[in-house]
């Protein structure tokens, strides 16, 4: 039988300029993830902050190279939607390059004054206040414009927010809309719950921001759950809404921006599959024919990308803690944590990870499935994304080390969405947090940003002690 490398390598066009093998080790961005595990421990997760950087500055370059080879007339600009991770090292580390920030509830607010603080958020950043908005969530808005955050921008999302500023801003303001997108046909529903109906988007204009010289419409928003896909779905719902902004543009001449949420996609597989060039100059393509055609001018463009920003940028890393065989042909694995906690997604959506081995490289391959510490029979994870079956080294009770196995590209919403630290399902704790960098001179850093989750932490959540 081949070795797990051997299956590795004939499968996918193995290394990669992200992963490589050395000494039957896995390599990470030319990390040795076995130093860290026999430093740090398991389960363990990751956060490699130079890959933030990395790809605000890939997406960058990608929409000037386009905007340059067609001839697009408006200008690009950068937001990085808190959602996708709140951490203070991730807001940190996208704010190095020139981007904005996209806020989605008022408690992102005092994310802005905290960095605003500390100098990272200028009071010209653009502040793009998103999601439907609570009493608290347009008061917060509301205190930023007032206290001079110039490039505060509210984006309406149903036709009655805009009356709160009318009885509260004080100073000059400009103003979004998000449009009501048309979900995909799998949906359950038609149309968004979120952001105004299209019909009702130019007669909130003309009655409730139009007369009132404080606010400005300045942008439109879109937003579509699938990201930028190439697909007959999405180039639809763009069109319309381009056309729908040439359509307001003809009568508001202040409307010049337009903001692309439901960005670009990460790799979920070691092999590429995506075309983010091409995709980006067919996305500004089609805002210009649309202009060209309807006789208005090229909108400068916003987008948010929150999974793309910081998706790549984390690993979480387990120990298999036994195996176990429980029929002929089904042999689990059992790891030292659990998805439904860790890594949420893969149980809610169904989300596929890049997953590899750390170590045994070269030691012959099982068909095996993954299984977490919870009791719940959906703490599994048993098929990736180019096949339905799961490969890993053969271990044997003899072994001298553990077999240890990584999930990458897992930097985006898996805190956020399992609540980081807090209670979970079978009280399954949190796992160490470590912060990678790069020293100017290249050396790798790390810092332990949190320990693994005590069981204190939790009893006193749980009221059981003081």
């Amino acid at each position: 039988m081949d070795t797990y490398h051997d299956l590795i390598s004939q499968t996918f066009d193995f290394p990669t300029d992200e992963f490589q093998v050395e000494q039957n080790e896995l390599r990470f961005h030319d990390i040795d993830l076995m130093a860290l595990v026999k430093k740090h421990g398991t389960p363990l997760r990751l956060a490699y902050l130079p890959k933030i950087s990395s790809q605000i500055q890939r997406a960058q370059e990608w929409f000037r190279a386009g905007i340059e080879k067609i001839g697009y007339q408006g200008k690009y600009s950068y937001a990085y939607c808190t959602k996708a991770s709140h951490f203070s090292f991730v807001v940190e580390e996208a704010l190095k390059n020139d981007v904005h920030i996209e806020t989605s509830s008022w408690f992102d607010t005092n994310i802005i004054r905290a960095m605003h603080a500390k100098g990272k958020v200028q009071k010209d950043t653009f502040i793009i206040c998103n999601g439907f908005k609570t009493d608290e969530y347009k008061h917060e808005i509301t205190r930023l414009i007032n206290d001079g955050f110039v490039n505060c921008m509210p984006i309406l999302d149903s036709p009655n927010e805009i009356e709160y500023y009318h009885d509260n801003v004080r100073e000059k303001c400009s103003v979004g809309m998000r449009l009501a997108s048309d979900e995909e046909p799998r949906f359950q529903f038609y149309t968004s719950r979120l952001g105004i109906r299209y019909t009702d988007a130019l007669p909130l204009w003309e009655q409730k921001i139009k007369e009132d010289p404080r606010f400005e419409l300045t942008m439109l928003h879109y937003f579509i759950n699938t990201g930028i896909k190439d697909t007959s779905y999405y180039w639809s719902e763009l069109s319309r809404f381009v056309h729908k902004y040439c359509e307001l543009r003809k009568v508001c001449p202040t409307l010049t921006t337009i903001d692309i949420g439901g960005g670009l996609p990460i790799q979920t597989s070691i092999q590429k599959e995506y075309d983010y060039p091409y995709m980006i100059e067919e996305v500004l393509r089609t805002i210009q024919r649309i202009c060209a055609e309807e006789g208005v001018a090229e909108p400068d463009i916003f987008t948010e990308f929150g999974i793309f920003t910081v998706g790549e940028s984390g690993a979480t890393i387990y120990s298999i803690l036994d195996e176990k065989l429980q029929n002929d042909k089904e042999l689990w694995y059992m790891i030292d944590g659990s998805f439904i906690t860790n890594l949420p997604d893969t149980w809610a959506l169904n989300q596929r990870f890049i997953m590899l081995a750390l170590n045994g490289w070269n030691k012959k391959y099982k068909k095996i499935q993954l299984g977490g510490l919870t009791c719940d029979s959906q703490d599994y994870y048993n098929a990736e994304k180019h096949i339905y079956q799961v490969f890993l080294p053969e271990r044997k009770p003899a072994d001298a080390e553990p077999l240890y196995v990584g999930f990458f590209h897992t930097g985006a919403y898996q805190e956020s969405l399992s609540g980081y630290g807090g209670v979970k399902h079978c009280l399954i704790p949190a796992p160490k947090m470590v912060i990678l960098d790069r020293a100017e001179d290249g050396t790798l850093t790390d810092q332990v940003f949190a320990e693994e989750q005590t069981a204190d932490s939790m009893m006193r959540i749980l009221g059981y002690q003081a």
